[in-house]
């Protein structure tokens, strides 16, 4: 590690061409008296944005890094590029939009020094995202509390600032589908938050998609917990006691209650129809997990890099 670095801002960019440049621009202005790093992270962008970033790296060649990406990865295996490649003492992470003010960097870069933790997130005091983004980070909360233990007052935000020992321990992970605030809370429970700002997007859309989030609670869900297999498994044993039942019940109605009533071929269809449904639920849930288990064990790559640009590791 390079201990001249003191920061190091890894900002994964998808489709950001509009915003990149004026997040770079004010993290070099503000942090001036700082010896910095910035780690640009192209992920599989459709627009002008490895024009951009090739022309931000030309023009900070000394604190500008910039990765590209072969493919589409998401956002974590993005950041998780960026973090392989960092150098700093302390190691933010922050989005390519400019919601995420830089100046506030200072704040958690401060906090996390003063209170000596690992890592410090940013907790917003007016959330900006839209509906669909909002409603995914509730949804992901409340899940990351009950899946992951995860301290009920944390707010998981992208927006966060860590250590080294913590940045060296998430990179420690070869797996295929990497989250990681679940590598966070894998690591350690030295954790801290700040009330941040969080600003109006400089452009109208957002590039979170429902499907991103679906891939990001997929990648919570079933690589950092086996919860959902307890589910399963619990699921199936009150199905069957439930049946077990059923089938006592039909059979004192029939001998004493009504036995003149016929057994509806309609009642059996249903209930065949909604046992099937639940050994679906269950084999398809053990085959997601079988799956993720094969991509890891054949090699599926986290992130694939073209190129690396800056800092003497032009490839």
């Amino acid at each position: 590690m390079d201990s001249q670095v003191e920061i190091s801002f890894v900002i994964p960019v998808f489709n950001g061409s509009q915003t990149i440049s004026g997040v770079v621009e004010q993290i070099h202005e503000l942090y001036a008296d700082l010896s910095i790093e910035v780690v640009l992270v192209n992920d599989g962008s459709s627009d002008g944005s490895e024009a951009t970033c090739r022309a931000l790296q030309e023009k900070y060649p000394d604190s500008l890094v910039f990765i590209h990406l072969a493919r589409n990865f998401g956002e974590h295996n993005a950041v998780l590029a960026g973090l392989n490649h960092a150098l700093g003492a302390f190691v933010a992470v922050l989005d390519d939009d400019g919601q995420n003010p830089p100046s506030e960097v200072r704040n958690l870069y401060d906090a996390i020094r003063e209170q000596n933790a690992d890592v410090v997130y940013g907790r917003y005091r007016i959330k900006r995202h839209g509906v669909l983004r909002n409603l995914g980070s509730r949804f992901n909360d409340k899940m990351a509390n009950w899946m992951l233990n995860k301290p009920p007052e944390l707010y998981l935000s992208s927006f966060k600032l860590m250590n080294r020992f913590t940045v060296d321990e998430i990179t420690r992970y070869s797996g295929a589908f990497p989250y990681i605030d679940g590598l966070i809370l894998r690591a350690t429970s030295n954790l801290i938050q700040i009330d941040v700002e969080h600003l109006e997007r400089d452009e109208s859309e957002s590039n979170y998609t429902a499907g991103m989030l679906v891939r990001l609670w997929l990648n919570m869900f079933l690589n950092f917990s086996i919860t959902p297999l307890r589910i399963s498994a619990l699921l199936g044993l009150v199905t069957s006691l439930a049946s077990l039942g059923l089938m006592v019940a039909i059979v004192i109605d029939k001998l004493y209650i009504t036995p003149e009533v016929a057994v509806g071929i309609p009642a059996i269809l249903v209930t065949i129809a909604f046992f099937a449904g639940i050994q679906l639920v269950i084999l398809g849930t053990f085959g997601e997990y079988l799956g993720r288990i094969f991509l890891d064990q054949s090699g599926s790559p986290q992130f694939v890099v073209r190129y690396v640009k800056g800092r003497e590791r032009d490839d």
